[in-house]
């Protein structure tokens, strides 16, 4: 019960589960804030009451426990039972079984309220000015000429986006010179798509999320697991090595060890122990000091293991246990046998420590190479991230293969993704060169060929980045100097790079089943 005070009024009123009120908080800028929260659940202490609550249009990692001075309960809202959250594409609303409400606009009365935030990651800007419909066909466009002294007064670099039978991107650069070559010349023969096809499998797609999980081994959650107990992080602290991790989500570890202050991890193998005293037991019986699996690369101090789904079960299952306390929107399954795991650790005298993993499907009908994605969080903002994704297109490289990883991304890994998706493209782009009076020409083809990156994540990405304009009844790339500049800063600050010279690695034909 909490006292709902006024001048003249003293009322006596029991916040319940799916009520909604303002919940004080810290933002960034370390500044007080009055978001509008859920609660979710409702612990009755001795003392005092604590409300487990979920801040509306923040993501879920910053969900936690309050007390009650840090409620508005001038502005609480009860729940209407008769109406319910309308799904979304067959999707819960931002809690299941939480009922409509209508939500005031008005700022809460104490404090300063942010409005819900905004992520431009996960937006594309629009593609033109001009709506869709209006526009010519990609595949119509035939190749202009356009003299180079028409491109002085423009912006330094230009891009020409011609589609004709074979799909091209004509790159103008206005030299002092004049001078221009072409540097890709076109494949005759070759069988191209239309660019203006349905992007089904780019992160920027309608929706993103498959109305239910894949029979191949996706671990693409499809929400409808959803409840009251796993909305809620059940773990409060796990101690992985010389690091202590705070999980951000729920994560399905027995029982009987969710109401423990530790939980203590072997950091070789990923054995959950309720204790120190047992954890230290358990090290004096551990033979293992790196992952299981083959080290199928090493640079400097940093490795990577193959670790086959089937042949090491209990520590793939270990590693998704881990790994959902940090990931939202995939889903833990226990058969792991058509799941390979590439785990990155960093190596001591003390053995190789683990830094973050993905794990991808052994058969991908979708030519996924990435299913989940995890820089452990005492690594992440180091490079790691970029490292990891790197490594998944240099094992694409040698497959002889496109990948594009799979939908939804967290957010997190939206932005790893498109800043490496972004920094790729922009780079091979910056290297071509005009020479013997010719244009330097490239396809999105040979761009995907060269990267690996699947070429609706080429599209999807320059279109992001607000390359693409129409101009002139043509589509261009316009790279500007304030774009130039960002890739090249962020090129000095990216100093953990992959070298294919480090890599052993023999793809498998995993279509025979022996080989599973």
């Amino acid at each position: 019960m909490q006292e709902l005070g006024d001048d003249n009024i003293s009322l006596n009123v029991e916040i319940i589960e799916g009520c909604r009120l303002p919940v004080l908080r810290k933002n960034q800028e370390n500044e007080d804030e009055w978001p509008l929260a859920e609660v979710l659940s409702v612990r009755d202490l001795p003392r005092t009451p604590l409300y487990y609550v979920h801040y509306i249009d923040f993501n879920k990692r910053l969900d936690e426990w309050v007390t009650p001075d840090r409620l508005d309960m001038k502005k609480l809202q009860f729940p209407k039972k008769e109406a319910r959250t309308p799904p979304k594409n067959g999707l819960p609303g931002s809690g299941p079984g939480s009922p409509e409400r209508d939500v005031s606009a008005s700022a809460p009365s104490r404090g300063k309220t942010l409005p819900a935030p905004v992520y431009p990651a996960l937006r594309d800007p629009s593609f033109s000015s001009t709506p869709r419909e209006q526009h010519q066909p990609l595949a119509a466009l035939t190749t202009v000429n356009i003299p180079l002294n028409h491109l002085t007064h423009m912006w330094r670099a230009w891009f020409l986006l011609v589609c004709g039978k074979q799909k091209l991107i004509t790159f103008f650069v206005s030299w002092k010179n004049g001078s221009t070559r072409r540097l890709i010349p076109p494949q005759p023969g070759r069988k191209r798509k239309t660019c203006g096809g349905t992007d089904e499998d780019s992160q920027d797609s309608s929706d993103g999320i498959p109305s239910a999980p894949r029979m191949t081994g996706s671990l693409v959650s499809d929400r409808s697991h959803d409840d009251i107990v796993t909305r809620m992080k059940n773990i409060d602290c796990i101690e992985l090595g010389r690091h202590r991790l705070k999980p951000w989500y729920f994560s399905p570890y027995p029982q009987e060890l969710t109401g423990l202050p530790i939980l203590y991890l072997c950091e070789y193998c990923l054995k959950y122990l309720k204790s120190l005293k047992c954890l230290q037991r358990h090290l004096t019986k551990c033979n293992l000091r790196h992952p299981p699996g083959n080290e199928i690369y090493r640079k400097g101090t940093i490795s990577f293991f193959e670790i086959d789904g089937r042949k090491n079960k209990t520590y793939s299952q270990n590693l998704c246990l881990l790994a959902k306390c940090f990931l939202d929107h995939k889903t833990l399954y226990y058969d792991t046998d058509p799941f390979l795991f590439y785990v990155m650790t960093e190596y001591d005298s003390k053995g190789f420590h683990i830094v973050g993993y993905f794990s991808k499907e052994k058969e991908s009908t979708e030519d996924y190479n990435v299913a989940c994605i995890l820089t452990l969080p005492p690594y992440q903002r180091r490079g790691y991230g970029k490292l990891l994704i790197e490594f998944s297109y240099e094992l694409s490289k040698v497959e002889g293969k496109t990948g594009t990883p799979e939908k939804p991304l967290s957010d997190l890994g939206l932005l790893s993704y498109r800043s490496y998706w972004t920094q790729t493209i922009l780079e091979i782009l910056m290297n071509l060169k005009p020479e013997n009076g010719e244009r330097p020409q490239i396809t999105i083809n040979e761009i995907s060929e060269i990267t690996s990156v699947k070429k609706e994540d080429v599209i999807s990405t320059l279109q992001y980045l607000n390359l693409i304009n129409y101009y002139k009844g043509q589509y261009i790339l316009t790279l500007s100097e304030d774009i130039v500049e960002g890739h090249e800063r962020a090129m000095q600050k990216r100093h953990l790079r992959i070298d294919s010279k480090g890599l052993h690695f023999t793809p498998k034909d995993w279509s025979k089943r022996g080989k599973w």
